[in-house]
């Protein structure tokens, strides 16, 4: 797919990694339809991207009130005109024990990071094959396939859109309508970044960090070759998940050496230290 003149609805817009997949994708030619809660910094990301010479719209909608999806959805079309890629990016992360959990807390991750993209697509698959052309992007993380500690609501979401993913590019196979899933490590920006500065961890070093520039990139590419899967991380990985596929009890114990279950587990500790 061409990007040029294409309407891209973008989800997540200011979280970090958002500001740089908008700005890839405007660079590509793309018009942007942003969409962030809170949304303190649409407008200005929005000026910025018209100034690249593409037009841009922006919604403040919590995208876990199901209103809100189709309102992000009938506005964008009203402005922009038919929407040709959707970028599920909007995720929350709550790094605790599943036990210290809220079932408001469950609600908030799966309804932000695995049921609005689920809805999303719905609403915009019947006007993408109609026109014979869509793409949907949906951003996971390697926590939906390693499952890290004191991770398990938003890494089964995450695991959830890599399952998603697969089945919709089965489903569409033979036709113009396609998807891609990327799962990025540890990223200097959006959830890692706020970690690191609320706990003073650092990322294990064994598994590395990625700048947010590569995720935007990987964006870019999924949609232009149609990619299935991505994984952004600076050591490879896919090695470690195929061993756990063949030995899942060997894989677990390797997972556990990469740091990466101890990370979050201090991470954990860190942020509710001060909580009975």
């Amino acid at each position: 797919m061409n990007l040029k003149g294409k309407n891209i609805l973008l989800t997540g817009a200011t979280g970090g990694i958002g500001t740089h997949l908008a700005r890839n994708l405007a660079s590509e030619g793309a018009n942007l339809s942003l969409v962030a809660c809170p949304g303190n910094q649409l407008q200005e990301l929005s000026e910025n991207i018209q100034a690249m010479g593409v037009k841009a719209v922006w919604y403040d909608y919590d995208l876990r009130d199901r209103t809100n999806m189709e309102r992000t959805v009938k506005d964008t079309e009203e402005h922009l005109g038919p929407i040709d890629v959707l970028v599920n990016n909007a995720g929350i992360e709550i790094t605790a024990p599943y036990h210290t959990l809220s079932i408001d807390d469950i609600d908030s991750i799966v309804s932000c990071n695995l049921r609005a993209p689920l809805i999303l697509s719905n609403l915009l698959l019947p006007g993408m094959l109609e026109r014979k052309c869509g793409h949907i992007v949906n951003i996971s993380s390697l926590a939906g396939k390693s499952g890290p500690s004191c991770q398990e609501v938003y890494a089964a979401t995450k695991a959830g859109l890599i399952g998603f993913t697969a089945s919709l590019r089965a489903t569409y196979r033979n036709s113009p309508v396609s998807a891609s899933v990327l799962c990025p490590g540890f990223v200097e920006a959006g959830i890692y970044d706020r970690l690191k500065h609320q706990t003073g961890l650092q990322a294990p070093k064994l598994l590395g960090t990625s700048r947010p520039e590569k995720v935007a990139d990987a964006v870019t590419k999924a949609i232009k070759k149609n990619s299935a899967e991505i994984i952004i991380n600076p050591i490879p990985v896919r090695p470690l998940f195929a061993t756990t596929a063949l030995f899942p009890h060997l894989g677990e114990w390797l997972t556990g050496l990469t740091g990466a279950h101890r990370f979050f587990d201090r991470c954990a500790e860190n942020l509710h230290s001060g909580e009975k």
